[in-house]
């Protein structure tokens, strides 16, 4: 079972929630479209009705300005004369912003006047002026050449004609520019619109607030005069992004600029809740952390659940059984019973195996016993026979040949008497083998000593029975030439070095070199011995003058193994 239940991508949550993020990620992406392509449209309505107000602000600037000639040539013929001076006063009072009335004669000197008049003795050569006398109606100004009043200003003048329509001076009125700016109240102004007024060199005349209205672009007063106005983006005083537009007021003089705020893609998405992307985003993720959630509870915990069960039948736990399988979903409670339903099956199975396997390892066990008192009853017969010979070289070779028979019933006794059917201890066999050979000598008043040293090793029973045969040789030859006439010391070895193991046989008798060198019956059987176990068989003399009968042979892999499991013991 993975330790992190995120550490792999096919696991069921992953599956699920790219899934739903699949499903949905369409919905977020239309969402964000809809978002930007309103956004887009957002701005450039504002645009739009920012050039627009702009304009429609000038053009009620000029409207004025235009009715302020209308109200000049109306006010022109009787500008000179009695009262003059009262009449142009009482126009001055009703009528907002218009600071002064004055009428010029051609030589641009005052005639009469609601206010002050500074003086300016080269007024006839100012341009607005020559502009009236060369044949102009109207003449509009920002920079008369003197200043008419106290506050920023233009002045407005129209032609005034004699009798006979010649040129006969000016009728001027003085408008304060602040009435010409546009009311930030105007319902067509976007709202927060803030307002000024600039001079054809970038200076604001007045405005509503200093610090919405940064410095012109460079190239403003081109792009107004190619375009009509002229909108653009910037940075206010406060570092806040706005929209502004400039359209012009009076001529190439003065100029209405407009501020208001530039929407961002977060306040747009406040202005528009339902389409903007706040809201398809959120609702992606909750449905994501809802699907997790979900699935979490519903599916994962009872899989991790049936996993954690699945794992102590594993371990051969099988009487444990899904106890919450009743508040699982009913999919997967059909999945806990049948895993239930197998771990019942696999109860019953074991059970069932290992009946038979009781019943083979009886069987087996029973045929190891028949076939060793089969092999003992043969014995007892040869040895029955061996009494009645009374050639001793036969009665030789038949107590050999008894004496190979026992050998192999021992082996059929240490399998059906040992714990395992396939394999025997070496160390207590040996034993047992040497102790029947010996004490089979012992009616003949001969004492044999024996000395074994056993390394353990457990051993099949295919390299069982050539190992006992060579052993029943060698013991037999040091019988009958080594302990004949007067007994002696038998010494057992077996040693298991790595990959090889060796067999050794020793008596402390005095034999005769031609005894190491023949090639009877034994000394053949030992090496055909030898050969079944894919080893190599040594007679040879010892350093206590006897002869030492050796057997080599490869360690099986098997028996290694075992013996590394087992600590290198043997079986109990």
């Amino acid at each position: 079972m993975p330790g992190s239940p995120w550490s792999s991508l096919g696991t069921i949550r992953v599956r699920l929630i790219a899934a739903l993020a699949a499903a949905l990620l369409p919905v977020l992406i239309l969402g964000a479209l809809q978002s930007a392509i309103g956004f887009q449209r957002e701005g450039r309505e504002l645009r739009q009705n920012l050039g627009f107000a702009a304009e429609r602000s000038a053009a009620t600037a000029r409207a004025r300005m235009e009715g302020a000639d209308v109200l000049l040539q109306t006010l022109a013929p009787g500008a000179v004369g009695f009262q003059c001076q009262k009449r142009l006063e009482q126009v001055t009072a009703r009528i907002p912003g218009y600071l002064n009335l004055i009428r010029f004669d051609r030589q641009g000197r005052v005639v009469c006047a609601a206010g002050g008049v500074p003086a300016d003795l080269a007024r006839a050569e100012r341009p607005w002026f020559r502009q009236l006398a060369e044949g102009g109606s109207i003449s509009i100004t920002r920079d008369p050449g003197s200043t008419y009043a106290e506050e920023p200003a233009i002045l407005t003048a129209a032609r005034a004609t004699g009798t006979d329509g010649a040129f006969d001076g000016a009728f001027a009125a003085v408008i304060a520019l602040s009435s010409l700016q546009p009311q930030v109240s105007d319902p067509s102004l976007p709202k927060g619109a803030e307002v000024g007024l600039v001079e054809k060199t970038g200076r604001y005349i007045t405005f509503t607030d200093a610090g919405a209205f940064p410095r012109l672009p460079e190239d403003w007063r081109a792009k107004v005069e190619a375009r009509g106005t002229l909108v653009w983006y910037g940075q206010d005083g406060k570092g806040r992004r706005r929209v502004y537009s400039a359209a012009p007021v009076v001529g190439d003089e003065v100029y209405v600029v407009l501020s208001a705020a530039s929407p961002g893609i977060l306040s747009w998405a406040r202005l528009n809740p339902l389409t903007g992307i706040v809201f398809p985003l959120l609702t992606f993720l909750l449905a994501l952390i809802a699907v997790l959630a979900v699935t979490e509870r519903v599916v994962v915990r009872w899989i991790v659940y049936l996993q954690r069960i699945a794992a102590l039948y594993a371990r051969g736990r099988l009487s444990v059984r899904p106890v919450q399988a009743e508040q699982m979903p009913g999919e997967i409670r059909d999945l806990a019973e049948t895993l239930e339903d197998m771990a019942d099956a696999i109860v019953g199975r074991d059970a069932s195996l290992r009946d038979s396997l009781a019943q083979k390892d009886a069987l087996m066990r029973e045929i190891h016993h028949r076939v060793k008192n089969n092999l003992q009853v043969i014995s007892s017969l040869l040895n029955m026979q061996q009494r009645s010979l009374v050639d001793p070289a036969a009665r030789s070779a038949m107590s050999d040949t008894r004496q190979r028979i026992t050998a192999l019933a021992l082996i059929y006794r240490a399998l059906y008497q040992g714990p395992d059917l396939k394999r025997v201890d070496l160390r207590p066999f040996l034993e047992e083998l040497t102790a029947q050979l010996v004490n089979g000598e012992l009616s003949q008043g001969l004492t044999v000593r024996t000395e074994l040293k056993v390394d353990p090793l457990v051993i099949d029973p295919d390299r069982l029975a050539p190992l006992a045969l060579f052993a029943v040789e060698a013991i037999t030859n040091a019988q009958k030439h080594a302990f004949a006439a007067r007994g002696g010391v038998l010494r057992l070895n077996f040693t298991v070095r790595g990959e090889e193991a060796e067999l050794e046989i020793s008596d402390d008798g005095e034999v005769e070199e031609s005894a190491l060198v023949s090639t009877g019956v034994g000394r053949t059987l030992m090496t055909a011995f030898a050969r079944q176990l894919r080893g190599r068989a040594e007679l040879v003399r010892n350093a206590a003058g006897g002869v030492t009968a050796r057997l080599i042979f490869p360690t099986p892999a098997a028996d290694r193994a075992t013996m590394a499991s087992r600590g290198n013991q043997a079986a109990a």
